[in-house]
């Protein structure tokens, strides 16, 4: 199954491959119960607050990943402005109000640094989750510019983007989508697959370079994020789609080393449409294995 096939909700991406940078929107046009983690000590997010389980928020409508650093959160008008033309919203009468929430990676060194993710892309993105196209991995969408191991800088990283994955068992179906731009590599099987390269063009090793570095404090790789966000048909409340999106976190810490870095901005969101009474535990073992699947997917079609 294709990720943009999952009931309920609408997966679209736009780009700019002169700029290399995009973003990618879920949506749910009935609304889904939404929870957010944010692990990374460099993030940078729109209206995640409202998705804590004490306040008031009942329903989230679309959730954007974007590139273009901070800049890239105005994409999120785009949004706003599609799902209010179709309707889809939270009813104050005189109009609706979308509910998105957002969150941002680095990627302003990779190509045009002033070509940023805006409203009229975050509309376009909007526009191809309508169209019914399937689900574009690499670069493209968020993944546009994305590039993992760039603890020596970019000129020694590899190519990141944009993967996806969709598990299921019996009824119950988990997605994810992730945008990898990590500072550290991604192993699988005990090997590096996309990260930090040396010298000699093979894989070096980013945790022993970071190491090495101990006593350097210089901020020389905050240009990093994963981010993703998980899909399931599974009927939770608030405080249960928060702790799903905490263990989707973990499948990031399965395949990224190191993971969570003071210069990643790592952010998880989930989005449960209801369908289907599923326990807690068997969501979130799902939601985990998503999540490292797509970043594996991300890497792997990544070009070079």
């Amino acid at each position: 199954m294709d990720v943009s096939e999952i009931p309920g909700f609408r997966v679209g991406q736009a780009r700019s491959r002169e700029a290399a940078t995009g973003c990618t929107v879920v949506i749910s046009e009935r609304g889904a119960v939404c929870g957010v983690d944010v692990s990374g000590g460099s993030p940078g997010t729109r209206d995640t607050a409202a998705l804590d389980p004490v306040m008031n928020r009942k329903l989230t409508h679309a959730v954007l990943l974007t590139g273009g650093s901070s800049f890239g959160l105005d994409a999120a008008g785009g949004v706003m402005r599609f799902l209010e033309e179709r309707g889809i919203g939270r009813d104050v009468g005189v109009t609706v109000v979308p509910n998105v929430a957002a969150a941002v990676l680095f990627d302003l060194k990779v190509g045009g640094w002033d070509a940023r993710p805006d409203a009229a892309m975050g509309y376009a993105a909007c526009g191809n989750a309508f169209s019914g196209a399937p689900f574009a991995r690499g670069q493209h969408g968020a993944g546009t510019g994305c590039a993992v191991g760039k603890c020596m800088g970019m000129a020694r990283s590899s190519r990141g983007g944009v993967g996806s994955s969709v598990l299921r068992h019996g009824g119950l179906t988990v997605g994810a989508v992730a945008a990898v731009n990590c500072v550290g590599d991604v192993v699988r099987d005990g090997g590096i697959i996309a990260g930090l390269r040396g010298e000699d063009g093979g894989f070096a090793d980013s945790e022993s370079a970071i190491l090495e570095a101990y006593l350097n404090e210089t901020d020389f790789f905050s240009e990093n994020t994963v981010l993703a966000c998980v899909m399931t048909n599974a009927r939770l409340d608030k405080a249960q789609a928060t702790r799903l999106a905490r263990c989707g976190q973990n499948g990031i810490a399965r395949c990224i080393r190191p993971a969570h870095s003071v210069y990643d901005g790592d952010t998880v969101f989930a989005m449960c449409s209801g369908e289907l009474r599923a326990t807690l535990d068997s969501v979130c073992i799902l939601a985990a294995r998503a999540v490292e699947s797509a970043i594996y997917d991300a890497v792997t079609e990544a070009t070079a």
